[in-house]
């Protein structure tokens, strides 16, 4: 099999299986017939930018690379709760709660005003308007979309 169409089984197989581990996605490779070596996996993994995210279950498995606030959030966030009309808190493993707070500055949400991060909490401001409840409804959203179990 050559590498495009490798990478696309790859690609493939993170969007319909729960696959934690390069020794993992090596299997499923074989499972399907495909002759491959974990050093060619791992390259692949590479290239192709794969993320690990976390699935509903707290596992971290591989996914296909997104970008913005909606994958930051699968990759970082743990839990989403409204804390007042306008204040919504993010709750992240241990040293993540920065990286994410950034990606949602970043992404430029229009109904969140900013954040504040400290090792593992965020404070979202929500914009004026703007009920925190509906925010965190369309933030815990993302936790589950496009994530295999």
């Amino acid at each position: 099999m050559n590498r495009v169409g490798r990478q696309a089984a790859i690609l493939r197989l993170v969007q319909d299986q729960a696959l934690s581990t390069q020794a993992e996605l090596v299997q499923a490779l074989r499972d399907e017939g495909h002759d491959v070596v974990q050093t060619t996996v791992s390259r692949d993994v590479t290239e192709l930018g794969l993320i690990k995210v976390r699935a509903p279950s707290g596992r971290l498995i591989y996914a296909a690379p997104a970008t913005g606030i909606p994958a930051a959030m699968r990759r970082y966030a743990t839990g989403v709760e409204a804390a007042s009309s306008g204040l919504v808190i993010v709750s992240t493993p241990s040293g993540y709660a920065s990286a994410l707070a950034q990606a949602i500055d970043e992404g430029g949400h229009p109904s969140i005003a900013g954040t504040l991060a400290g090792d593992n909490t965020i404070f979202i401001a929500a914009k004026v308007g703007i009920a925190a409840g509906e925010l965190q409804a369309e933030l815990a959203a993302y936790l589950s979309d496009g994530v295999g179990p």
